[in-house]
């Protein structure tokens, strides 16, 4: 018997060591060369259909249809409290350059390891440099409980938010910035070079930060009411605690602070990332726009810069996602949904809505078109706006989202648009097209000769 099993152990060994025709190569070198080149073909095949799908889903959202992929475009997520800037006639004041060179770029890597260098010390000693504090890194653990997760208030793709309490009793919020192939360290420098020294009301104060190592922590005063995508889509009850009024308070005060930051600082700044969730709110619904992370900054001479496609699906104007050409026209745009998103109540991009109404803009439109805008208000809102005052904040989203850039308005001219109890209605004749209803640019090209 155990001689029948080693001759048949023999056997099957010598099958699969024996010299096959194929180049002489043996059974088993043969097998691992299919398998290997099987997974080979199978990742090449997969690659394809990923990219394939992306460059769909890209020409799909430029074209005005509704996304393929998720919610994020981005590929990899990127106060000492002054008086009010008049919008009308803003004092130019000098955005932040860290890095000591020409403003608008970025420190040189010899400048970057030579300031790092300089944070290290500054966190060590706790002393204030500039406009803002160095912290340690121990200073923040302490202050976060260890960066413990009963502390997160917010999260995303750029990284976590916790509060932190310091020992004398003052309150912070903490982003702790992902280390993912270098982004932590690129919206760093992004958000200290673009909001570092930048203080006005609607604008998140960056109140300091920590470089040790690989860790980059951004420092925030810390605003205590939430933002504005947990109070229009929460679950706030049969009534909206945003009343109409509230509502535009938020609306005009968010145009002003990115109003500030296209028409008030040199070089301007650029957003790129309006969008509710990026609005908080104090106890008093003042608005505060958060989350510089994929800014961009432009200098006066310059009328756009041409970028990666980076923000998110439902707020990105059709002309930067087609081109990439980004400038202040891409926040006007994003601005004009948020201010759809704010009168209606409803998601940008919302999959369990009917077909028609899934995208906020194309709905929004054809509503208005059809002479229904009073349908368009929040259901939770227990009062209904004043005709005059809906028409004005719908003619703003209307001017706000054209698909011609160059036909948007400026920032500081929608926040006048918004504030203006005579807007549109003026006492001075109008020209014919000027007193026609409101009306989306698309309604009049569908109409027969």
């Amino acid at each position: 018997m155990a001689e029948s099993d080693q001759t048949s152990g023999n056997s099957s060994n010598f099958s699969v060591t024996k010299k096959t025709p194929i180049l002489g190569l043996r059974l088993y070198t043969l097998i691992l060369l299919t398998i290997a080149a099987l997974i080979i073909v199978f990742a090449v095949i997969f690659c394809y259909l990923r990219s394939s799908r992306r460059r769909r889903a890209q020409l799909r959202y430029s074209s005005g249809l509704l996304p393929l992929v998720n919610k994020e475009i981005t590929e990899s997520k990127q106060e000492d409290h002054v008086k009010d800037v008049e919008v009308v006639n803003f004092e130019k004041t000098s955005a932040p350059n860290l890095s000591g060179e020409k403003k608008g770029s970025f420190a040189s890597n010899e400048s970057s390891s030579s300031r790092a260098e300089s944070v290290s010390v500054a966190a060590a000693e706790g002393v204030n440099i500039g406009w803002g504090r160095w912290y340690s890194l121990k200073e923040l653990e302490t202050a976060t409980f260890g960066f413990s997760v009963e502390n997160v208030i917010g999260e995303g793709g750029y990284g976590v938010v916790y509060k932190g309490v310091f020992s004398d009793g003052s309150v912070v919020a903490v982003k702790n910035l992902m280390n993912n192939k270098g982004q932590a360290e690129r919206e760093f420098k992004v958000e200290v070079e673009a909001i570092g020294k930048v203080r006005h009301k609607n604008l998140v104060g960056l109140i300091g930060y920590c470089a040790e190592g690989s860790q980059r922590l951004l420092v925030y005063e810390y605003v205590d009411n939430g933002n504005l995508e947990q109070w229009l889509h929460g679950d706030v009850g049969p009534v909206s605690p945003l009343s109409w009024e509230i509502r535009m308070k938020i609306a005009i005060g968010t145009a002003k602070g990115l109003a500030y930051l296209h028409e008030g600082l040199e070089p301007k700044v650029v957003h790129r990332d309006v969008k509710s969730s990026n609005i908080l709110l104090d106890r008093k619904w003042n608005p505060k726009v958060s989350d510089f992370g994929l800014a961009k900054l432009l200098g006066s001479e310059i009328s756009h810069v041409t970028t990666r496609v980076m923000g998110t699906f439902g707020y990105v104007s059709p002309d930067y996602a087609s081109t990439g050409m980004l400038n202040e026209g891409s926040d006007v745009y994003s601005f004009g949904v948020l201010l759809m998103e704010i009168i209606t109540g409803r998601n940008p991009i919302d999959y369990s809505r009917a077909p028609g109404e899934m995208n906020l803009v194309d709905w929004f439109k054809v509503m208005v078109a059809s002479r229904r805008g009073e349908e368009l208000v929040d259901s939770l809102i227990e009062v209904h706006p004043p005709p005059r005052a809906l028409k004005r904040a719908l003619l703003v989203c209307l001017r706000c989202i054209d698909l011609d850039p160059l036909k948007r308005p400026k920032m500081g001219q929608v926040v006048h648009m918004l504030e203006a109890e005579d807007y549109p209605f003026r006492s001075e004749p109008r020209s014919a097209r000027e007193t026609a209803p409101i009306r989306p640019p698309e309604a009049d090209a569908k109409k027969g000769p």
